[in-house]
């Protein structure tokens, strides 16, 4: 049996890939030299042929090549390469090695040894892969198949350039002072491969020699590699040492040369977990005090390049902010408000320093900087005044057509989380917004719709421009933005001209991205409330929405609250969906739910003012607290009602078995004093007597209803002080005039409603609605989607909806009592006339 030995000679070897058969390694030293070695251990797995795929790695070692050609006909072994350390010695010879593996095994040895002194718990630390030198072929590949991926996916489904992440530093380019404390991703000087090789070799030669100074240079330069060599680069252990000596002389480098690192680590891409990283974040950490704001705006700025979240250092830079809060310049007040909003919090107390700042600035601030600002409260669920909004409202306003698409995003996000209106804005959006739309990415569109949602305002020029861009646009819709698109139609009650187009461009994908629901069900369910508003109930959609897997992941995983959501998704269908025969919540989480909803409308909904005196004012007329009752009729439409019954001759229906008058909210409401009788109902409703005055009989018929101890004025008829007839004046002063009389009898400005026929013969029930301003759209008298598919859901439970607006009512609350009951007896009974 013969045995081959191979030793380094003076030329570096150039087909070493020749020997590929790998088996254990164990370690020689080299007689004329003072090498330590390490034998590998065989679980980490490091062959041969990677490490000798590199003629780098070769020039980096010492190694002796020991082969045994006999071991092909015998046990074939793998082997295993390891790094010498500092605390173990390398074997002498290789005799002593086959000496100890026994005389009837047959050898084929390689062998090693490495002149690198570095502790295995720092390479632990370091991350230092020296069994990845075939990383770059592994990577080319993964490049490969990952174009031929993109490029098939390109050809079947071409995506829209206008979909591309927007810039969100696109302020950052419009003041100089920035570039002091703002990542500058753009490299000058390229690095060539040689230069790059000459100074790894340096890295080996000097070794510990290496002085602080040195090792920031060495980054500084290695991060104008080129991008296609990053991965070489990194993968090399020269680099793996370089990175060490970083370590071991941490302390001892400026300020200014750790910022140099730092930023050599983002030109190079580091991965945000890369445990080198922890260091230096602790070590950054520790010298926030001891640095400038601008540095400090700097190192967060890169840490955010690098995708790493550092919550200590955020921390203690917030601290320092709030202390030096009004030392602090425009630009980088906005700079910071841009890291924390990337960082998604901060603390209150901070943001409420930086917003007075920021009302300070407001007039030096360019628009993207108005848009950054409000992006970064956004963010960081902050909200700013409302007189701060309506002052950054007049200033977007005035120059609308100047501003960027993403900056009047971010505007529009914080007006709809701050609910402010502010109709100069919102008249100037609609002007400018209709015409961008086009050229809009999905989700800038998205927002522009949801904020017009949130803010109840219709603006039928900005939704047909959604609209009409939609269908071509849904198929790059992630599974929420469908769901906000379809959401925000009709929660405005809006129907687009392509309404049919439209939903089944949105519902499809929903049925497209069903998985996602799993992670995010608060999305599909805002997609099925919409499209219940809008009459649509997809039953694949709600089979799957209503399913005990999903209901349990909707209320017990998600942080959302949905168990609202979910009751009225399911009484909806079981209202307006009737051959619907899928899946539904239990019984038990229905009554869970309605009683939560009763629970909080008695502390809310029927204790309001205007609720309370319509109450108040039906029982009067209709005859006792059995003739009315105040609840919700329908729980998962969130709204109350007053209900009442009549016969079809028009007489009260007592129904309300726990009505009693001591139960009704106590308010400080004084009646006028004014006898209700058929002649002052006639006098109201019907007569006009000209300059002649009248009186109230004092001897009325059975059927008036009484106030107890009322006392009647007589007045005389003169000319009111708009220049209207004044028929006459009740004995609290109010003047009943022609328009008060038109206002009385019929509203012109009230919602038509459709009435249906009595379900039960002799008795209809009506559902009396006392509405505000958040049933309807902005400006206007448009009801909400939530609220026109509750009446819609009444009618056909067969009642008749009795809207008292809110445009009506609230002024009379503040005139007299008789005024009160003389519109809301109208309003019942002239209801009940039209239906008859």
């Amino acid at each position: 049996m013969a045995t081959l030995m191979f030793r380094r000679l003076s030329r570096p070897v150039k087909k070493a890939a020749t020997f590929s058969r790998t088996v254990d390694c164990y370690k020689k030293e080299d007689p004329g030299k003072d090498h330590k070695g390490k034998i590998c251990s065989p679980d980490e797995g490091v062959t041969l042929n990677k490490v000798v795929d590199s003629e780098k790695i070769f020039r980096l070692l010492n190694y002796h090549i020991l082969y045994n050609p006999s071991a092909y006909t015998r046990n074939r072994r793998v082997a295993s390469l390891r790094v010498c350390t500092d605390d173990e010695e390398c074997e002498d010879s290789a005799g002593s090695v086959h000496s100890s593996l026994g005389t009837k095994q047959a050898q084929n040895t390689y062998s090693i040894t490495c002149s690198r002194r570095l502790s295995s718990s720092r390479n632990t630390l370091l991350d230092l892969v020296f069994n990845k030198a075939d990383e770059r072929q592994v990577h080319s590949l993964q490049s490969e198949k990952l174009k031929n991926v993109s490029g098939n996916e390109k050809k079947a489904n071409d995506t829209e350039v206008s979909d591309a992440k927007e810039d969100a530093r696109a302020f950052q380019k419009l003041r100089t002072d920035y570039k002091l404390f703002c990542y500058n991703a753009n490299v000058l000087e390229p690095l060539s491969a040689e230069d790059c090789i000459q100074i790894l070799h340096k890295v080996t030669v000097l070794k510990s020699k290496l002085t602080p100074e040195m090792i920031a240079e060495y980054f500084k330069t290695l991060g104008c590699l080129p991008p296609e060599q990053h991965v070489a680069v990194k993968s090399d252990t020269r680099f793996a040492m370089l990175c060490r000596y970083s370590v071991e002389n941490l302390s001892a480098f400026h300020s200014s040369q750790l910022i140099d690192i730092l930023k050599a680590f983002v030109y190079l891409k580091f991965p945000p977990s890369h445990s080198l990283l922890n260091v230096y974040e602790v070590e950054f950490s520790r010298r926030v005090w001891d640095m400038d704001l601008n540095q400090l705006l700097l190192i967060a700025d890169l840490w955010r390049f690098l995708g790493r979240s550092v919550p200590q250092y955020l921390e203690i830079l917030f601290s320092f902010a709030s202390l030096h809060w009004k030392n602090l310049s425009l630009p980088q007040l906005v700079q910071l408000i841009y890291i924390i909003g990337e960082a998604r919090k901060a603390p209150p107390d901070l943001m409420q320093k930086i917003e007075s700042l920021v009302l300070k600035y407001i007039d030096e601030m360019n628009l993207e900087e108005v848009g950054a600002v409000c992006l970064g409260f956004f963010k960081s669920k902050s909200r700013f005044s409302e007189y701060l909004m309506r002052k950054i409202g007049e200033k977007v306003a005035l120059r609308m057509v100047e501003i960027s698409n993403f900056a009047l995003v971010n505007v529009l996000k914080m007006f709809r989380f701050t609910h402010v209106d502010h109709l100069q804005f919102l008249n100037s959006l609609g002007q400018v917004a209709a015409h961008r739309i086009p050229s809009m990415g999905t989700q800038g569109i998205m927002h522009i719709a949801l904020a017009c949602a949130a803010l109840h305002f219709l603006d039928e020029k900005i939704l047909d421009a959604i609209a009409a861009e939609l269908p071509s646009k849904a198929p790059h819709c992630r599974s929420k933005d469908a769901a906000k698109f379809m959401w925000s139609f009709a929660s405005l009650n809006y129907e687009p001209p392509n309404s049919l187009e439209v939903y089944e461009a949105l519902t499809a994908q929903l049925r497209l991205k069903l998985h996602e629901f799993e992670k995010f069900p608060e999305h599909l369910l805002t997609g099925l409330l919409a499209l219940a508003f809008a009459g649509h109930f997809p039953h694949d959609l709600i089979d799957f929405a209503l399913s005990p897997t999903f209901v349990k992941l909707a209320t017990e995983v998600t942080a959302f609250e949905l168990k609202k959501d979910l009751l009225t998704l399911d009484a909806s269908v079981g209202i307006e969906c009737l051959p619907y025969k899928g899946n539904r919540i239990s019984p038990l989480l229905r009554r869970e739910v309605t009683d939560m909803m009763c629970a909080w409308a008695s502390t809310d909904l029927y204790v309001r003012l205007e609720v309370a005196e319509a109450l108040s004012s039906l029982q009067t007329i209709l005859g006792g607290s059995h003739y009315v009752k105040q609840h919700m009729i329908l729980p998962h439409t969130r709204s109350c009602d007053l209900e009442v019954h009549l016969q079809m001759s028009g007489k009260p229906v007592p129904f309300n078995q726990e009505g009693t008058a001591g139960l009704l909210p106590k308010h400080n409401i004084k009646g006028s004093g004014v006898l209700v009788t058929d002649e002052l109902m006639v006098q109201l409703l019907k007569g006009k007597s000209g300059k002649s005055s009248w009186k109230v009989n004092e001897k009325t018929s059975s059927s008036e209803l009484v106030y107890p101890h009322t006392v009647v004025t007589e007045t005389t008829t003169g000319k009111c002080s708009h220049g209207g007839s004044c028929h006459s004046e009740l004995s609290d002063g109010v003047m009943v005039t022609d328009d008060l009389l038109q206002n009385l009898v019929k509203s012109k400005n009230s919602a038509e409603i459709p009435f249906t026929r009595t379900p039960k013969s002799g008795v209809q029930k009506l559902a009396v609605q006392v509405t505000n301003r958040n049933h309807y759209c902005y400006g206007s008298h448009r009801l909400l989607g939530l609220h026109s598919m509750k009446r819609r859901q009444l009618c056909k439970l067969g009642y008749v909806v009795v809207e008292i607006p809110f445009w009506e009512w609230f002024p009379l609350l503040k005139r007299s009592r008789s005024e009160k009951l003389a519109y809301l007896h109208q309003k019942v009974f002239g209801s009940f006339d039209e239906m008859c």
